[in-house]
């Protein structure tokens, strides 16, 4: 249970609705371990890669291992403005979050988060002078979840061809932080 910080009951209300909002992106994307990680490059062009994250807590707060010298740290340094996307196509899931990121080596939190499986990347464990941490704020968050596509599909192009309108099917839905 998520001790409430807030002084007032307004503060109390917006703390409930947050950590709402962080069990909400958690559920959705409980089963997706891997994200695209976007950042900007400091000729303004997107990169992208592949990147593990971990369980979001009540906080919201995204984490990730990286290497200090690598360049999506560097990109962050620069601009820490990201995106990450979930994608779960046997489940018709699509989840995209913007926020921005940090970079820490918060030892708490890397004992936190390490198993030794990470050794494949970081030899000297939870002591490799290359490990930190991504740590994501999130401010938006997009879901798009539709039902069976092939059946979507079929419903739209009959309901399209009756009506003259076009279908919308499944859930769109817009979260801010």
């Amino acid at each position: 249970m998520t001790q409430l910080t807030g002084n007032t009951v307004k503060e109390q209300l917006d703390e409930i609705e947050y950590i709402q909002k962080a069990r909400e992106l958690s559920s959705r994307i409980a089963d997706i371990k891997i994200a695209m990680l976007s950042t900007t490059e400091p000729d303004g062009s997107i990169d992208s890669r592949p990147m593990y994250t971990f369980k979001i807590e009540d906080d919201g707060l995204i984490w990730m291992f990286a290497r200090k010298s690598s360049r999506k740290t560097t990109e962050i340094g620069l601009n820490p403005k990201v995106i990450l996307n979930y994608s779960d196509p046997a489940n018709d899931l699509y989840v995209t979050v913007k926020g921005t990121a940090s970079v820490t080596q918060d030892p708490l939190k890397i004992d936190e988060l390490w198993n030794d499986r990470y050794k494949t990347w970081f030899p000297y464990g939870k002591k490799d002078p290359e490990l930190c941490l991504l740590r994501i704020q999130p401010e938006k968050a997009e879901y798009w979840d539709t039902p069976d596509l092939l059946l979507a599909q079929i419903v739209s192009l009959v309901k399209n061809t009756i009506t003259g309108k076009a279908n919308e099917e499944g859930e769109h839905k817009e979260v801010d932080f």
